[in-house]
């Protein structure tokens, strides 16, 4: 925790909650990135095969 003051005090408030909230953020972003790539099989699977084009 002292770390975390110590550093406030250098680089300041704004900047700590920026990287706070950047490190919060990238296991969604990372899960949102894996979702979107798996996005068109599952799409083929759930299309009847007479509509796929």
């Amino acid at each position: 925790m002292d770390q975390w003051i110590a550093m406030a005090k250098d680089v300041g408030f704004p900047i700590m909650v920026t990287l706070y909230l950047l490190y919060r953020i990238e296991g969604k972003l990372d899960e949102l990135n894996r979702s979107i790539q798996e996005l068109p099989a599952s799409l083929v699977q759930r299309l009847p095969n007479d509509k796929i084009s």
